[in-house]
């Protein structure tokens, strides 16, 4: 499955930004969507700060999407949309692989260190999602997963008005 983009229209005020795409569950196509999400960001007025958080949150979540809704199965369809507005980034992702455990998000609670001092492997990316989005839901609506994310954004510097 390639990657499918729909550019949707911007809004007419600054920081408005939209961006629908449909990709395969694949790390490549992660990749190329995050690239596609931080431009039509920037495009959008959306300072630095805002598109690294972005950026990040929707790495984690793809990533999860991959590595668990869809482990052991052959490519599945994920659906991104962003819908930039001053002052918010909101995303969207859905799919129609495994649901959530429980049909609950995940608490994304720092593991305690090991008794060696190292760190635990995994459960950082729930975690850090938490600490970055203002808003996160999950539900599951029919056979998709449907997953909500909201992070606050401002201005690049030089477009304040």
């Amino acid at each position: 499955m390639a990657l499918r983009s729909v550019m949707v229209p911007d809004g007419p005020e600054p920081g408005g930004a939209g961006l629908r795409l449909q990709i395969s569950s694949s790390a490549t196509e992660v990749r190329a969507a995050l690239g596609q999400v931080t431009e039509a960001l920037g495009r959008g007025g959306h300072d630095a700060r805002a598109r690294s958080c972005a950026e990040l949150v929707l790495a984690e979540a793809l990533n999860n999407i991959v590595e668990h809704a869809y482990a052991g199965q052959d490519l599945g369809r994920i659906t991104l949309r962003l819908q930039g507005a001053p002052g918010k980034i909101h995303l969207e992702l859905r799919d129609r692989g495994r649901p959530m455990p429980g049909l609950a998000l995940p608490e994304g609670r720092l593991k305690p260190l090991g008794h060696d001092g190292d760190l635990a492997e995994g459960g950082f990316g729930w975690y850090l999602i938490r600490r970055l989005a203002t808003e996160v839901s999950y539900r599951r609506d029919g056979r998709e997963n449907v997953l909500r994310l909201v992070l606050v954004s401002g201005p690049e510097p030089g477009e304040r008005g």
